[in-house]
């Protein structure tokens, strides 16, 4: 396994600054909060593609393990797949029929399957829980930002005034298909476009080129007029990264699935160079309340049909990307807002439920099964689902810091405050994390002319460069503490840059 850190710099620069505002009689020193890192660099050019499988996944049909299976066959007959026909993958535990394609990734060792993920007070409605999983709230709380959103935040609130610019031409999350994803949801705008065909991103046109009314017909209009705007202006860059870019796995040739021709477009723009860091595909037709199968040959029917895209898709994804050696900075995760309950309906389907497996995949994913397979009562009552193991937030969250570099504080902040990270990469894969930022100290209280002390805390092997603005530097410039004498005037700054080699 090539281990991946940072690319193009064998250095790390960070920097904090102080801002000191003064008056004739003296001034006072305050601190103002330091920017993150940005997100977009070349320290970390790891990319995550979310599958969002719409309708409520039926993890029990999707994985068995054969120390339940005649016990989930005691609760499911009309439904559930002969066990001949189960997929064997390891230790016990199979696939469904239609996951060939799940099995190969498995076999590639870039698979890894979380059992049992939801959230506490499962919510069962579509609409409710969807909004859980896109945001990453608790089921009490209502959060109108999604969790990528935030993350984003964290760096670009003022998105999307402004961009594209020279520091991001790219965009920051694409949503292949109609209709941006809400998990990308900011505090001004999502930070997602929507891309049907990456070759023609579309120059639509801006309407009414006129006065536009101050009223709220014309607030919609002109937040239009600005949507279209952005995405014209990034459909250049878009466009090229099409061009540039490459498809290479043969798996692809007999695929014609509308997830396929998706993730398809994915690779080949990542391969092209596009730095988007977020990509977010759907597949629904999950809610299966009835003819899931087809009564008396259950290896078929809509959900069989649904795995068999899924598995076949994500398998030639990853074979793609492979071939072309960008698999080692892409990762994926599907996610359903829920799963369905254990027992079986009389209408061959199943209504909805809690917990559900999550599949992660890619190069630097851990290949393993995390978590316990469900225990199957054949006493079960009809309303119950599988209980929760794994809160899927601690997934995002993981994913956030392990992969996308957000520190742990900004984690708790942005999911949840009980985050705990979970084992779910391969060591010798994650990018080089950054240190934080020094923190610059010194009086609180300095006079004209007077003479001051401010240090940042010494970093063995790093080396300091200060700028005064509105004073001198006596003594310590490339130490971590210098002394400045301040000079007459009206304002004034301190700042560093640390440099670790």
């Amino acid at each position: 396994m090539k281990k991946t850190g940072i690319s193009r710099r064998d250095f790390i620069k960070s920097t904090a600054m102080v801002s000191i505002p003064f008056t004739l009689g003296g001034f006072r020193l305050f601190g103002l909060s330091s920017q993150n890192a940005p997100l977009l660099t070349d320290e970390n050019d790891k990319i995550l593609v979310l599958v969002q499988l719409q309708g409520g996944n039926d993890g029990l049909a999707t994985i068995f393990h054969a120390a339940q299976y005649a016990n989930l066959n005691a609760v499911r007959n009309n439904i559930i797949i002969p066990e001949n026909s189960i997929l064997n993958f390891h230790n016990g535990y199979g696939f469904h029929n239609a996951m060939q394609g799940m099995k190969d990734v498995w076999d590639m060792e870039a698979l890894g399957i979380v059992q049992n993920v939801g959230y506490p007070n499962q919510n069962r409605s579509h609409f409710r829980s969807t909004d859980i999983w896109n945001t990453a709230s608790s089921a009490e709380d209502f959060e109108t930002k999604g969790w990528i959103g935030r993350f984003y935040d964290l760096d670009y609130s003022d998105y999307p005034n402004g961009y594209p610019n020279a520091a991001n031409p790219h965009p920051f999350a694409l949503t292949m298909g109609k209709i941006v994803s809400e998990t990308c949801q900011g505090v001004n705008a999502n930070y997602s476009l929507s891309l049907l065909d990456p070759f023609n991103p579309g120059t639509a046109l801006v309407s009414a080129g006129g006065d536009i009314p101050n009223n709220c017909y014309g607030d919609a209009l002109s937040f239009v007029n600005d949507t279209v705007s952005q995405t014209n202006a990034f459909a250049s860059v878009i466009s090229a990264a099409a061009n540039a870019g490459n498809n290479l796995s043969p798996k692809w040739t007999n695929l014609t699935t509308e997830l396929s021709k998706k993730l398809k477009n994915v690779a080949r723009l990542i391969s092209g160079g596009l730095k988007t860091k977020i990509y977010v595909v759907q597949l629904g037709g999950f809610d299966t309340h009835d003819n899931q199968t087809v009564g008396g040959a259950t290896t078929t029917g809509i959900h069989s049909n649904l795995l068999k895209e899924l598995s076949d898709a994500i398998c030639a994804f990853q074979d793609d990307l492979k071939l072309l050696h960008v698999d080692n900075k892409v990762v994926g995760m599907t996610y359903s807002e829920f799963g369905r309950r254990i027992r079986s309906n009389a209408a061959l389907g199943t209504d909805h439920g809690t917990a559900a497996p999550v599949f992660l995949f890619g190069a630097c994913i851990q290949n393993q099964i995390m978590g316990d397979h469900p225990v199957i009562d054949t006493q079960v009552g009809i309303e119950d689902g599988v209980p929760m193991q794994f809160d899927f937030r601690n997934i995002y969250g993981t994913i956030l810091s392990q992969w996308l570099g957000a520190s742990e504080t900004d984690v708790k902040n942005i999911i949840f405050q009980d985050f705990q990270a979970i084992p779910i990469f391969k060591q010798g894969c994650l990018p080089t994390a950054c240190p934080p930022p020094p923190t610059v100290t010194g009086n609180s209280a300095v006079c004209e002319d007077g003479t001051n002390t401010y240090s940042v805390p010494l970093l063995q092997g790093a080396s300091y460069q200060w700028e005064v603005v509105g004073g001198t530097i006596l003594t310590g410039q490339g130490t971590n503490t210098i002394t400045v004498k301040w000079n007459n005037g009206t304002a004034g700054s301190v700042k560093v840059t640390q440099t670790t080699f």
